[in-house]
């Protein structure tokens, strides 16, 4: 008897470990069903179940910002290895002159976006409340990476979830990329990162109705097929 009290205090106790007796918090759903919301890592990374994670910002679609927001599941270690190259081709470029319109190079960041509502829940780490993404609750072609200039992507953001926004790719011999403005070197930039790191394709613009543009690249991986953004198909002609 005392063998089969031993065994079941065993089972019972890896059972726990392995998560399936423990109480589960209840996971809820963020931003809207149409939107498109942004996780926007900030370099920190927490072990969380296990996984090494990205820590971050989450962007909803109505403009609202929560903080201390983990990404779980996958793509986890892909947007870590995405946001380390390009934290490291700022470190590298920043600094330095665009060759085209002579302009100083800025610093650009990467984004997550997830079309529809996110799956979160809280949980505690490390003393610390966190809002959690359940990124395997996510159809993965609702999952696209992004990157622009950093002090764009609450707009980049909020563009998207704009109706009458559309996305568009500049010609190599595009006049855009000699505009003596930001949006003029972001362009170039985002090209210019593309050759240091393939996983990233740069020279994109969104077109807000009011005709505002954004420049902006994207990633290999992510780039969800369901968000028209990831691959634009038409061709950007400023006399248009």
């Amino acid at each position: 008897m005392i063998g089969a009290v031993v065994i079941v205090v065993v089972i019972l106790a890896a059972l726990y470990v392995s998560g399936a007796l423990r109480p589960q918090a209840s996971v809820h759903y963020l931003g809207s069903p149409s939107g498109y919301e942004a996780f926007v890592p900030n370099g920190q990374t927490i072990n969380y179940n296990g996984q090494t994670d990205p820590v971050g910002d989450l962007i909803l679609s109505n403009g609202t910002t929560i903080h201390d927001v983990i990404w779980n599941g996958q793509y986890a270690s892909t947007i870590i290895q995405n946001h380390n190259q390009i934290v490291q081709l700022n470190d590298q470029f920043v600094g330095q002159t665009d060759p085209v319109n002579n302009q100083p190079y800025v610093p650009l960041q990467d984004l997550y976006v997830i079309k529809g509502q996110v799956p979160v829940e809280q949980a505690t780490v490390n003393g610390q409340t966190y809002y959690i993404i359940e990124a395997n609750k996510i159809n993965p072609a609702n999952i696209a990476g992004f990157y622009t200039y950093d002090k764009w992507v609450s707009n980049f953001v909020a563009a998207m979830n704009t109706p009458g926004t559309y996305a568009a790719v500049l010609p190599g011999n595009s006049p855009v990329f000699q505009w003596t403005n930001t949006t003029g070197t972001v362009a170039y930039q985002t090209m210019l990162y593309e050759q240091y790191y393939p996983y990233l394709n740069g020279g994109a613009v969104v077109i807000l109705p009011n005709k505002t543009l954004i420049s902006y690249g994207a990633t290999d991986n992510p780039s969800g097929s369901a968000i028209s953004f990831a691959s634009p198909s038409q061709v950007y002609n400023p006399s248009s």
